[in-house]
């Protein structure tokens, strides 16, 4: 599990390969991953946007980003947390995500959250 702390919003994520979701002999391998955040802070936030840069093992790179996470916008008191569950494909058997969320306080003020690199790798590689 890769963690970071942002402002005192802890951001943790957790990978798995999803074998049976992946095509190997058609160079599809499709991982989970479940984000956490955690507000540390003393003031509410909300998740407004986000921004994932991926990197898969042959250099291929794209971006992603769009206004919250998995359809919503989260509101996230002090001391609460939130989790959701997404997946990214690579046409790779390893590749990278990291990214940052855009966060406004209760005061009205925006700010970037960074979400800490994390490596997606399939299980026999590491062999």
């Amino acid at each position: 599990m890769q963690t970071r702390v942002t402002d005192g919003i802890k951001i943790s994520v957790d990978t798995e390969y999803q074998p049976l979701h992946s095509n190997p002999a058609q160079e599809y391998y499709l991982f989970s991953y479940r984000v956490r955040i955690e507000n540390h802070s003393a003031q509410t936030v909300q998740l407004v946007t986000r921004k994932w840069y991926i990197t898969d093992s042959s250099g291929e790179s794209r971006v992603v980003e769009g206004e919250g996470v998995v359809g919503v916008q989260p509101v996230i008191g002090p001391g609460e947390f939130y989790e959701y569950d997404s997946a990214c494909n690579f046409r790779t058997e390893m590749g990278k995500m990291h990214g940052y969320y855009s966060m406004e306080g209760n005061d009205g003020k925006r700010f970037l959250v960074n979400i800490p690199e994390f490596r997606m790798i399939v299980p026999y590689k590491l062999n």
